[in-house]
């Protein structure tokens, strides 16, 4: 009997050689790449849409449990950025600031189908799907003067070096909160394909390093003998490029402060899933 079993076996094995599309299962696990555009909104920008994205990518692990839920860890990069003077507004115009940063991201999301969602399987091969989770990331935000980089956290543009507004200081990491949908379908063997769109609310309002009020130019006067502003001085207003009265008196509002920063992708990605082969168990 038992060699009866080994002949069996053998005979399967041989004919999932021959016939490897009809016994070809795939793995649960699969790994991606994701690349597209990127966009914020916050006090710079206070409009969803598409103009002017930035660019993203990125890897991901992804297991899926059924045909309907996956979950899957990722590792992200997007460069963000926004300038006063893409706005109509009068204010914003006037009030002249810009920033960008790189932001990279670890997050972990779920993953739910509407549709069975089957690799192989010609009648389950598409479905749309919703993902939602929270990531950790990083950023750093810069702007440039006579063609020179300033990062702005350490100019405390808000009075954040100062003892009367050290409730302002952020850092350099901050939460997200993605939620998006999109719609994936599987393009050959093990191959699936997707379109995706996700918005990640954040902790921080100091993405763009603009959030509450001007605190005065005089607050960053250089205690040396020295005929020339500090970068700092320059930087918390920049309506002197646009007006001969600048705006930036102290209490006056620089930002909204009681909103979060947000930034977004839209990402078109690839990933793969290894085969395995199975044959009937004999008991």
């Amino acid at each position: 009997m038992a060699g009866m079993y080994r002949i069996i076996i053998g005979i399967c094995l041989v004919l999932s050689s021959l016939n490897a599309e009809s016994q070809v299962f795939y793995r649960r696990s699969e790994f991606g790449i994701g690349v597209g555009g990127s966009n914020y909104f916050g006090d710079l920008n206070t409009n969803y849409g598409f103009e002017h994205v930035r660019y993203s990518g990125g890897i991901f692990y992804k297991y899926n449990f059924s045909h309907y839920i996956a979950l899957r860890l990722g590792v992200a990069y997007a460069y963000v950025g926004y300038n006063d003077n893409y706005s109509t507004n009068r204010f914003q115009q006037l009030r002249n600031l810009s920033f960008r940063s790189h932001i990279f991201e670890g997050s972990v999301m779920a993953d739910f189908h509407f549709f069975q969602y089957a690799i192989g399987d010609f009648e389950h091969r598409f479905t749309p799907y919703v993902t939602l989770g929270m990531g950790y990331f990083s950023y750093n935000p810069f702007t440039q003067l006579d063609n020179k980089t300033y990062f702005l956290r350490p100019m405390g543009t808000e009075g954040q070096n100062m003892e009367e507004y050290k409730n302002r200081k952020y850092g350099t990491t901050a939460f997200s909160f993605p939620i998006g949908a999109g719609i994936k379908f599987w393009l050959d063997k093990g191959i699936t394909v997707h379109l995706e769109v996700v918005n990640r609310s954040t902790s921080t309002d100091y993405l763009d390093d603009v959030s509450a009020t001007y605190v005065g130019k005089d607050k960053f006067v250089d205690q040396s003998p020295s005929p020339y502003p500090l970068p700092a001085e320059l930087l918390q207003d920049r309506s002197y490029e646009k007006t001969d009265q600048p705006i930036g008196i102290e209490g006056r509002q620089r930002g909204i402060s009681t909103t979060r920063d947000k930034f977004m992708t839209m990402q078109i990605g690839i990933s793969f899933r290894l085969p395995t082969y199975k044959c009937p168990d004999f008991k």
